[in-house]
């Protein structure tokens, strides 16, 4: 895209920021949410928990299988980007 492009696209350079620093955030709250040792902190968490008497057996159940599968996407590495990308 030439200059004259640029020149008709700058009306419309607030929203192309503002997308670009959605996208960032998108990933940067994915690379947070499946960080293995994140998830094996939370799976730690859990487990205090459950020992201590703060969540039932059947809620220590669901949240570990949905900890384990988060685990399991990471350790693949197929985490899906914005553009349709596995990362």
């Amino acid at each position: 895209m030439g200059l004259v492009g640029e020149v008709l696209l700058l009306p419309f350079a607030p929203v192309r920021g503002s997308a670009w620093v959605i996208r960032q955030l998108v990933q940067e709250a994915e690379r947070i949410y499946y960080d293995p040792s994140a998830i094996r902190t939370e799976l730690s968490r859990l487990e205090e928990q459950l020992e201590a008497g703060e969540i039932t057996e059947e809620e220590f159940d669901r949240m570990e299988d949905e900890l384990l599968d988060r685990l399991e996407v990471a350790m693949r590495g197929n985490v899906e980007t914005d553009d349709g990308t596995t990362r």
